[in-house]
């Protein structure tokens, strides 16, 4: 089969960043299935990996953590899907990428694709509707409000690829009012457009922002980038008793300063539950299908907003290349071999 990978870490200008490689198909056993790959997306963690994971010695590595297909095979553990059903997910970070003709993935981290959505639309959900579903309603529990705070969320970086699905299930699936961070015309007014009620510019400081909507500290803030540059913004415009939740990684994060307003701390990483086999897994199963609902009943969309071409290493270079400008919004997606 066709897929893309590399073999050593490199800068993605380097004619060598991504390869297009022939690989055997995998066979799937236990409670994996076999997915021939319609389309996929690609996410900032795809470009970290490339850049830093060195493979094993002589060995290939195949990145992809967003894909939408068609279940091929099944191994004899499964319970969930059989051959024929469309599907979309976001794989785990300890096993090859979906950028591959066929790829393997454990059924319990796979959703049926949107019924009303193409393949490439739905590529663009799995694993930022999977990261903002559980930042918002596993880490921060939005819906228990913090007392003596505004109903009110902050998302920092509301025109990314987690904060334009974040904003979305927020104004979908809470009574929040909806503060977003954007700091270009056109990605402030992509954040209003997904159902922000305010959008700040997070270029300028965000304490004083806050200070001029007259709602109060916000009862939740959640960072998806550049966390580093807004802690002490944060420190100071979150609410005594408040929740903070983060997906980027700061080199250093000195959280003594949020002891005095006694604020919670959470991490969100969607591939913890694939990665360790938790006992709740099969829960991403079950989000991806309230998702695929939320699309098939108008609530939410699909935060595409490019289809650069054919899933080939040029066109994945190129997708790489535009992620690390970390000026994109929405999400970027190849379909087709």
């Amino acid at each position: 089969m066709r897929a893309i990978a590399y073999k050593t870490p490199q800068a993605i200008s380097a004619e060598t960043s991504l390869l297009d490689v022939e690989l055997p198909v995998p066979t799937p056993e236990g409670r994996d299935i076999l997915v021939e790959i319609k389309a996929v997306s690609v996410n900032p963690v795809d470009t970290k990996v490339r850049a830093n994971a060195k493979p094993e010695p002589d060995q290939l590595k195949v990145l992809g953590w967003d894909a939408a297909g068609i279940v091929k095979a099944v191994g004899p553990g499964v319970k969930l899907f059989q051959p024929g059903d469309a599907v979309f997910y976001a794989g785990a970070i300890d096993r090859p990428g979906s950028n591959a003709e066929f790829h393997l993935v454990d059924e319990r981290i796979v959703g049926k694709k949107p019924e009303t959505l193409d393949f490439p639309a739905a590529a663009a959900l799995p694993l930022t509707s999977l990261t903002a579903w559980e930042a918002l309603f596993d880490r921060l529990k939005v819906n228990d409000p913090v007392p003596g705070a505004s109903n009110a969320i902050l998302i920092i970086g509301g025109a990314g690829g987690v904060g334009s699905i974040a904003i979305q299930l927020a104004r979908a699936l809470t009574n929040l009012t909806v503060i977003a961070t954007a700091s270009r015309p056109e990605t402030q007014k992509w954040a209003y457009d997904l159902g922000a009620h305010h959008v700040l510019d997070h270029s300028k400081p965000l304490a004083h922002q806050i200070d001029q909507l007259a709602l109060g500290a916000p009862a939740f803030v959640f960072s998806t980038t550049n966390t580093a540059d807004h802690l002490d913004e944060i420190i100071q415009l979150i609410a005594p008793q408040g929740r903070f939740g983060l997906i980027d990684d700061p080199k250093v994060l000195d959280v003594m300063p949020f002891k005095r307003k006694a604020v919670s701390i959470h991490w969100e990483l969607m591939f913890t539950r694939s990665l360790f086999k938790t006992k709740d897994m099969e829960e991403q199963n079950r989000i991806l299908t309230e998702v695929a609902r939320l699309i098939d009943t108008g609530k939410i969309r699909s935060t595409l907003t490019e289809t650069l071409g054919l899933i080939n290493a040029e066109n994945l270079k190129k997708a790489h290349a535009l992620i690390e400008t970390g000026r994109t919004k929405g999400k970027l997606v190849l379909a087709g071999f």
